[in-house]
C-alpha cells in the first residue's frame, strides 16, 4: 500500500481550505450562513430573489457541498442512481436520457450517477448493492419488465424509486413511460388510410413491458381495420443491424409479403429500410412504413417515411421528477405518468 507524503497531506489540506464555504458565500452575500444554507436547499421562507443571489454567487465562486458532512448531518447521499444495462445503446437513447434527468436536477442539491450492469450480470446486483450500502437516495430503473423482480425489492425495502416503464404486478409504483399501445393503434389507423392490407410489427423483446403494450395497440388496431397480420418473427428491435435486415429481406421474399410494416425503433428501420431495397422495391410506394423514432434522423434517410416522435429527455426529466417526489414521500399515484404520442408525421 502506499503512503501519502506530509508534503502530499499538507497539500490536500490546502486545497480543502481554499473551497468555497457557506461562510464564503454568508461574507459576499452579507447574509447569515443559516440562511444561505436554506437558501441554497430552496427554502420556501427564503424570499425568491434572496434565493436567486444567494445561487447565483454560489455558481460564480464555484461552491460544492461537502458530501461526506451532508450525509453526516442528514443522513442523505444526495445521490440519484440510473441503473442501466451497458447494452442499452440504441440510436442515443442513453445519451438522451442521462442528458434530460441532469437537467432537471441541475437546479437541485441532486447530482446522477450510472450503475451500470450487463446482460450476463444478475440484474438485482446494481440494485441491491445501492440500497444494502445506502449509497443513493433514489434509483432509476429502465427497461422495465412486467414482472420485474427490481420493483417487488425496492417495494418491500421502501426505498425511494422510479420506473422508465409500467409493470403487471398489480403493484402501485412510480414510474414515467411513453404509450407505446396508443403508438401502435395510430400506425395501424395510418396504414389502414394508405390502403395497406397486410401488415408486420416489428416489435421489442417480449421480455420487455413496452413490447405487451406496443402488440396490444398492434393487435387492437388490426381488429378495429380489419387487416390481416404478416408475422414479423426471429428478430426485434434489439437484435443487430444485420440481423434485422436479413430476417427482413427474407419476409419480403414471401408470396404473401406485407406491404405495411409497423417499426417500434428508429435504429431498427434503417436496416427494414435497406433490405426493403435489397429486394427492389420502393418504401411509400410498395410499401409503406411507420415508425416511432427518438433521434428525429427517419426522414434524412428517406422522406416518404411516417414517423412517430418519442422525446427520450422529456422521459430523462419526467422520471427526475418522478424519483424526487418518491424521496420526498408524495402520494405514489401522483408519480405516475404516460408521455401521449404526437400525430403521425411524413415530410
Amino acid at each position: 500500500m502506499e503512503t501519502q507524503e506530509p508534503a502530499d497531506i499538507a497539500g490536500d489540506r490546502s486545497e480543502e481550505a481554499s473551497r468555497p464555504t457557506l461562510k464564503t458565500i454568508a461574507f459576499m452575500t452579507g447574509l447569515g450562513v443559516t440562511t444561505v444554507s436554506r437558501a441554497l436547499k430552496d427554502a420556501p421562507e427564503i424570499g425568491e430573489e434572496t434565493r436567486k443571489r444567494v445561487q447565483l454567487v454560489a455558481r460564480q465562486v464555484g461552491y460544492r457541498p461537502n458530501r461526506a458532512g451532508v450525509r453526516l448531518r442528514t443522513g442523505k447521499t444526495n445521490v440519484i442512481s440510473l441503473v442501466l444495462n451497458t447494452e442499452e445503446q440504441v440510436g442515443g437513447f442513453v445519451s438522451d436520457l442521462i442528458y434530460g434527468i441532469s437537467e432537471e436536477l441541475a437546479a437541485t442539491p441532486y447530482h446522477l450517477i450510472v450503475t451500470p450492469y450487463s446482460r450476463t450480470n444478475d440484474p438485482m446486483e446494481p440494485v441491491r448493492y445501492i440500497v444494502e450500502t445506502g449509497s443513493a437516495d433514489g434509483i432509476i430503473i429502465s427497461r422495465t419488465e412486467p414482472r420485474d423482480p427490481r420493483i417487488r425489492y425496492l417495494t418491500d425495502h421502501h426505498f425511494p424509486f422510479a420506473t422508465h416503464g409500467r409493470s403487471a404486478m398489480g403493484l402501485e409504483h412510480p414510474y414515467h413511460d411513453f404509450d407505446n399501445r396508443a403508438f401502435a393503434v395510430e400506425a395501424v389507423r395510418k396504414l389502414h388510410a394508405l390502403g395497406r392490407q397486410r401488415l408486420a410489427l416489428l416489435a421489442p423483446p417480449s421480455n420487455l413491458s413496452y413490447s405487451h403494450h406496443m402488440r396490444e395497440g398492434f393487435l387492437e388496431g388490426l381488429g378495429e381495420s380489419g387487416l390481416t397480420e404478416v408475422s414479423f418473427s426471429g428478430v426485434t428491435v434489439d437484435d443487430s443491424i444485420d440481423d434485422i435486415r436479413a430476417r427482413t429481406v427474407e419476409l419480403m421474399g414471401r408470396r404473401t409479403r406485407p406491404d405495411g410494416i409497423v417499426s417500434g425503433s428508429g435504429q431498427a428501420t434503417f436496416a427494414v429500410v435497406a433490405a426493403i431495397e435489397d429486394c427492389g422495391l420502393a418504401v411509400g410506394v410498395d410499401v409503406d412504413i411507420v415508425s416511432k423514432q427518438s433521434s428525429r434522423l427517419l426522414h434524412l434517410l428517406r422522406p416518404t417515411l411516417y414517423v412517430v416522435n418519442e422525446s427520450v429527455r422529456d422521459a430523462g426529466r419526467a422520471l427526475a421528477r418522478t424519483v424526487l417526489g418518491a424521496i420526498a414521500g408524495r402520494p405514489v399515484r401522483t408519480l405516475q405518468s404516460l408521455a401521449a404520442p404526437a400525430a403521425v408525421e411524413t415530410r
